[in-house]
């Protein structure tokens, strides 16, 4: 009996209902590439396939998935945050011998596009002979990352993200600063002082965005910490800790660029060309700045160097 449930947004969908079936038919695929644009939600529909599989008689001991015996993860490690080679050899080592509690054995590869070349093709060869009564779920948010044949040899299901927002005391009234300062350069700005009002408004705006980010990051890693097992290792820790704050600084940059949209609706409505071009130059600096992010642009000259843009876009003229 089931105790992980599906995220509350996709039960009863149809990559859900498909796993479903194949599982009570015992003929899901051996290898299952989850992928979609939130990696918690990947991570929740992984621990809810691996609790059906893992958990098949009711007459037996019931594990959670990462307290289960015959249940493996792989995570990226260190401060680069990438899966090795030595990690995915174990991994493989683990899944070839014989299960522990029950008749199966999943393996959970979070993150899958952050395989090294070499840990790529030594997990290549194990897709190709797969062992025996094993389930290998990939997550990752960048699939087409992967080797051509590594995704070539999976079920690939698309998963939206879960739709939780992003709760944090000071995130309105960040928000809501934000909007009046774009309202002030959109009325004008005259005079140095004025000008000079702005820029320190600017800055300001950045110094709070990193307390949110830093004060979010710290909460959500408390919870998750207290759900990791015991033995895991430092590296892998900070890998976690660190992909945590990717995913919060993403949604934080969504954030900024709903609250954007926001302000500009009411003065599109009354065919306003200069907020309708100001709007086009912050959105597309905005993906710009974000794109960046992956390349590991910090956060804070990523905000800067989109407010400072704005400054330049929404200043009436």
């Amino acid at each position: 009996m089931s105790i992980v449930s599906w995220p509350e947004s996709l039960a009863g969908t149809p990559a859900v209902t498909v796993i479903e079936k194949a599982m009570r038919r015992d003929r899901l695929g051996h290898s299952l590439l989850l992928h979609g644009d939130d990696l918690d939600t990947l991570a929740i529909v992984a621990q809810a396939i691996a609790d059906r599989l893992l958990n098949e008689s009711p007459d037996s001991r019931h594990f959670l998935p990462e307290q289960h015996p015959d249940c493996f993860a792989l995570r990226p490690a260190g401060k680069l945050r990438q899966i090795l080679a030595p990690a995915t050899r174990e991994l493989i080592g683990r899944t070839q011998v014989s299960p522990t509690v029950g008749r199966r054995k999943v393996a959970i590869i979070y993150e899958a596009d952050r395989m090294n070349t070499a840990a790529a093709n030594i997990f290549l060869k194990t897709l190709e002979e797969p062992p025996g009564l094993t389930t290998l779920l990939l997550l990752t948010s960048r699939p087409y990352a992967l080797l051509p044949t590594i995704r070539s040899r999976c079920l690939h299901f698309r998963f939206p993200a879960s739709a939780v927002p992003l709760a944090h005391p000071g995130l309105s009234g960040w928000k809501t600063d934000y909007q009046a300062w774009l309202g002030r350069l959109a009325d004008g700005v005259s005079g140095s002082q004025a000008a000079a009002e702005q820029v320190f408004a600017l800055y300001g705006l950045v110094v709070r965005f990193n307390a949110i980010l830093a004060g979010a990051t710290a909460e959500i890693w408390r919870i998750q910490e207290e759900k990791l097992p015991p033995e895991l290792p430092e590296e892998e820790q900070i890998a976690i800790e660190t992909g945590i704050a990717n995913g919060i600084r993403q949604k934080l940059f969504a954030e900024v660029e709903q609250a954007t949209l926001a302000f500009a609706r009411p003065r599109l409505t009354a065919s306003d060309g200069a907020t309708r071009r100001a709007l086009i130059g912050a959105v597309g600096q905005l993906e710009r700045c974000t794109g960046l992010l992956s390349l590991n642009l910090n956060e804070s000259a990523a905000l800067e160097d989109f407010l400072l843009s704005s400054l330049r876009f929404w200043t009436k003229r």
